[in-house]
């Protein structure tokens, strides 16, 4: 079963005409709101598109009735749409919910000399269990090197090399993007040469900036790849600062969008479900099965909590425990080189 997710196509610039004008408003001024405490962008823009479901479904199903008036039922009644009629996921129906919440906390606390009465009703509201809906990919060894193997040889270097590098960085769709080729360079290697360490790259977080932090890659895996990518732009001219410049317009990196069309080729050449964010596990799991110790993968991959490592790995109890325990009971467990991984 291929890993599929429900996509939401109910807005149209059309029926966003027939909005009820203050509905458009007050999520206007809700907007300045998020925009006035330096959200950023990603987050401003995914609350805009939550919240103008939420309204051409009012247009359409509720009488187009201003958001301050909704009752209880009025949320209930759009819970059950989102997820009997319009097929979201328990997750993705508590994402739409908590946007309105958002919403409606904004008005209770900020618009509050306008409507004294209003308080905030969605949180109220029971949210269905959240359930997995898709078919979770863990990525083999085998399956990974077979990918970066037929992507060499269709000449598909550009994306062999984001494959490799989402694999032994670790890193975010959003962030893969923001390399630069001067981030590795041999002036970048550390650690004996076993890692390319680069300039800040800007990752998940508030305001325009983010959060900026220097990111690792396993040098000697990722290196064949970037170089056979890096030769092909000499050879086709491609100059750009960036290490996956737009095709179109080379002084900007490419779109983190343009990078699901390329995941879906690497799905139908291996027959895998694969999708960038598995590559982040892929990451943590090698290096769990290496031996290293939760807080250099911590270090590593720059998370600031510790407990974000084993909701990354994808290692099971049996295999875990298979680490350090065998024929004689306990065992050392092995410990690989970053030259071996």
């Amino acid at each position: 079963m291929g890993r599929k997710t429900k996509m939401n196509n109910i807005t149209s610039p059309e029926l966003l005409a027939q909005v009820n004008p203050l509905n458009k408003g007050i999520l206007k001024d809700y907007i300045e709101y998020l925009e006035s405490m330096d959200r950023s962008e990603t987050t401003i823009a995914a609350y805009k598109s939550d919240i103008e479901i939420a309204w051409v479904w009012c247009l359409q199903y509720n009488d187009n009735k201003f958001f301050v008036d909704w009752t209880k039922r009025n949320i209930v009644k759009y819970q059950n749409w989102l997820l009997n009629e319009n097929e979201n996921s328990p997750a993705r129906v508590r994402r739409l919910k908590a946007s309105l919440s958002s919403l409606s906390n904004y008005i209770e606390n900020v618009c509050d000399d306008d409507y004294p009465g209003f308080r905030n009703i969605v949180k109220k509201i029971e949210s269905p269990i959240v359930q997995p809906v898709r078919e979770k990919t863990v990525l083999t060894d085998n399956q990974l090197h077979s990918l970066l193997d037929k992507l060499t040889v269709r000449g598909s270097y550009d994306k062999a090399c984001l494959i490799a590098l989402a694999a032994f960085s670790g890193r975010r769709k959003s962030e893969l993007v923001r390399f630069k080729v001067s981030d590795f360079s041999d002036d970048n290697l550390v650690c004996g040469g076993s890692l390319y360490k680069t300039g800040k790259i800007k990752t998940k977080g508030r305001g325009k900036m983010g959060k900026q932090l220097e990111c690792f890659c396993l040098a000697k895996q990722f290196k064949p790849y970037l170089d056979r990518w890096l030769e092909y732009r000499k050879e086709n001219n491609i100059e750009s600062e960036w290490l996956f410049p737009e095709k179109g317009n080379p002084s900007e990196h490419l779109s983190p969008s343009t990078l699901n069309s390329w995941a879906a080729t690497c799905s139908r050449l291996i027959n895998v479900p694969l999708y960038l964010h598995s590559l982040r596990h892929y990451c943590v799991s090698k290096f769990k099965r290496a031996g290293i110790p939760d807080t250099v993968i911590q270090q590593y991959i720059g998370w600031s909590d510790i407990s974000m490592v084993p909701i990354y790995s994808d290692i099971d109890a049996d295999e875990q425990l298979g680490m350090y325990f065998g024929a004689d009971g306990l065992k050392t467990p092995e410990h690989k080189s970053l030259d071996e991984l």
